[in-house]
C-alpha cells in the first residue's frame, strides 16, 4: 500500500504488506461514462498484472486498459505495488526549513530545473506566452513551494541539496525514489507502445537517460475565498509538458481533472495503494493527441480555511535530445501529423522559463 503522510518526522511510501484492490466492474464502456459528468471515472489499473503476464495477448489486455484510460480521460490509477516498499520521503521535513536555508536552494534556471521555488515564483498555465503569464502571475500566482529535483550525474547541472546534518537521509531518499520512479515509467510506456500497435521496446532508448523532474510540493493553509477569487488556485489549469506525470497525493488530496468531453472540472480523489498517472504534452504530441494531455488544477475547495497539505510529482520526460513526431501508427493520409517535429529540451525548456519568475 502506498501512504503519504504529511507533517510526521519521517513520511512513508510504504508497501510492507499486501494491498488488493478490487477492479470495479461496469456494465458501460469508459467512452460512454466519461461522456457525462454524473458517470464521469478515472479508470483503476492493476499494472501488477502487465509486469507478472507470460504472454503477450496478456500484456496486451492490460496495455489497452492504460491507453484506452489516456484515450478517453488522459488519466489512470495504477496499483499493484508499483513503487518499492521502504521509500522514505522527507518532504514535509525540507518545508519546515528556514526561509534562508531554502533560499539557499533557490531554482535559477530553466534548463537546470533544480532547487527550491518559494510560494507565487510560479503560475502554471497553458499559455506559453511569457509577458501573458507574467500578468497572471502577478495577479493571481500558485499558492505552493516546491523543491525539484534531477539525475544526479548530470554533466552540466547539479541538484541543490540541503546539508545532511539539516534533513538526514533527505539525498539518499530522494534519489532512491527518483530511480524507483525512472522504472515504473519505463514499465508504462513499454505497455504504452504495446497499445498503440508498437512494439514493446519502442521508447526504451528515447527515455533512457533519465532527464526527469521529482517535484516535491508543500501547500500551506489558505482561506477558501481567497482561492475562489478570479484566477486563483493552489496550482491553476494546465496540462503537464512531458510523456507520463506520476502523482502521489495525501489523504487531502485537491486534485481536479478537466472531463475532456463537458469542460467540466471533477476531483481525482485519493486511493490508498494508488499513482495517479496522467499524460502529459509530449506524449500527446508523439500520439498526434489520440492520447490526451487533459487539463487538471489543485484547488482544496473545503470552506473556511484549507488545510495544508504535501504532495509529490514525478514529471517523466523522454531523453532532452529525442525528437518528438508523431508516430506511424498515429498518422494516415485521412489524419496527419497535427505538429512539427522538435526536440524534449526546446519544448520543456521553453515552458519552463515563461512559467517561473
Amino acid at each position: 500500500m502506498l501512504v503519504l503522510r504529511p507533517f510526521i518526522r519521517q513520511v512513508v511510501f510504504r508497501a510492507a504488506r499486501p494491498h488488493f484492490i478490487a477492479t470495479p466492474r461496469y456494465s458501460s464502456t469508459l467512452a460512454e461514462d466519461v461522456r457525462s459528468d454524473s458517470t464521469f471515472r478515472i479508470p483503476l489499473i492493476d499494472f501488477a498484472a502487465y509486469k507478472q503476464a507470460t504472454s503477450l495477448a496478456d500484456k496486451r489486455r492490460i496495455a489497452d486498459d492504460i491507453v484506452n484510460g489516456f484515450k478517453e480521460v488522459g488519466f489512470v490509477y495504477l496499483t499493484g505495488h508499483v513503487i518499492e516498499p521502504e521509500t522514505v520521503n522527507h518532504s514535509a521535513e525540507f518545508f519546515r526549513l528556514s526561509e534562508e536555508t531554502k533560499a539557499r536552494l533557490a531554482w535559477d534556471d530553466p534548463k537546470a530545473n533544480r532547487g527550491y521555488v518559494q510560494v507565487g515564483r510560479e503560475r502554471v498555465t497553458t499559455s506559453m506566452d511569457a509577458a501573458e503569464i507574467a500578468v497572471l502571475r502577478a495577479k493571481a500566482p500558485d499558492t505552493k513551494e516546491s523543491m525539484e529535483i534531477g539525475r544526479e550525474n548530470h554533466p552540466t547541472f547539479s541538484n541543490k541539496w540541503p546539508q545532511e546534518s539539516e534533513v538526514p537521509g533527505f539525498k539518499q531518499t530522494m534519489l532512491h525514489f527518483f530511480q524507483t520512479c525512472h522504472e515504473v515509467h519505463i514499465m508504462v510506456m513499454k505497455s504504452i507502445a504495446l497499445g498503440l500497435d508498437l512494439p514493446e521496446d519502442f521508447f526504451d532508448n528515447k527515455i533512457d537517460r533519465q532527464d526527469h523532474n521529482l517535484r516535491l510540493l508543500s501547500y500551506p493553509p489558505i482561506r477558501t475565498s481567497l482561492l475562489r477569487s478570479d484566477g486563483q488556485a493552489r496550482a491553476a489549469s494546465h496540462t503537464d509538458y512531458g510523456t507520463l506525470t506520476l502523482l502521489f497525493q495525501d489523504s487531502i488530496g485537491g486534485l481536479e481533472v478537466q472531463n475532456p468531453h463537458t469542460k467540466h472540472y471533477q476531483p481525482a480523489s485519493p486511493i490508498p495503494g494508488t499513482i495517479v498517472v496522467n499524460a502529459g504534452d509530449l506524449l500527446a504530441r508523439w500520439s498526434n493527441d489520440i492520447l490526451r494531455s487533459t487539463l487538471h488544477p489543485k484547488i482544496n475547495a473545503t470552506e473556511g480555511m484549507t488545510p495544508a497539505r504535501q504532495s509529490i510529482a514525478f514529471f517523466c520526460n523522454p531523453n532532452f535530445d529525442a525528437i518528438i513526431e508523431s508516430l506511424p501508427t498515429c498518422t494516415s493520409t485521412s489524419n496527419p501529423s497535427r505538429y512539427p517535429p522538435l526536440t524534449t529540451e526546446q519544448y520543456i525548456v521553453g515552458r519552463l522559463a515563461a512559467t517561473y519568475s
